[in-house]
């Protein structure tokens, strides 16, 4: 069944709604892979609604979230933020999420939350939007360099007890890259 959806502006009363994409879209991607307490306890710290208003609350951060058309429940969303990855330089946002059920993959919603993204680093003057990505996920590596985006780097964190490492990308914004 093919679900149809539209794109809005997302802001802080919509913290609970990208709690709710975030967490889910974690676990459906990560199960299996991460210890299912970690899992529980990252999504309590990072994909609860506090912290999606917190992100919210700051002036560089921008949020689109995608509804169904029928009906309205969420399905996914895209944030960029100030950077917080070693790699960032003056001039640098940072797509911090880009988070779609899989049952919305194929549908155009990605590349629609993307493009906002890129849309909305331009009109800021970024020089660069960079992101991280599990290095293991290869349908989005595949997408973002399909996107533009190039290696740069990489970092470490932990989930649980579980060391993990992403990719860090860019994409050039033509303010001078």
């Amino acid at each position: 069944m093919r679900v149809e959806w539209r794109l809005r502006q997302a802001g802080i009363e919509d913290a609970e709604r990208l709690a709710l994409i975030g967490g889910a879209t974690f676990l459906e991607t990560f199960a299996g892979l991460l210890q299912g307490d970690a899992i529980v306890a990252h999504c309590a710290n990072e994909h609860g609604a506090g912290a999606y208003r917190t992100l919210l609350a700051d002036p560089r951060s921008a949020a689109w979230v995608a509804e169904a058309q029928a009906g309205g429940a969420p399905l996914g969303y895209a944030l960029v933020t100030a950077p917080k990855l070693a790699q960032a330089e003056p001039g640098d946002l940072e797509l911090k999420r880009i988070y779609s059920f899989s049952r919305t993959h194929g549908t155009g919603l990605g590349a629609a939350l993307m493009g906002r993204a890129v849309r909305h680093a331009e009109e800021a003057g970024a020089r660069r939007l960079l992101l991280g990505v599990f290095v293991g996920n290869l349908r989005a590596l595949a997408f973002y360099r399909r996107h533009g985006f190039d290696r740069i780097g990489e970092r470490r964190f932990r989930v649980g007890t579980q060391d993990c490492e992403d990719v860090v990308l860019a994409k050039g914004l033509g303010r001078g890259v």
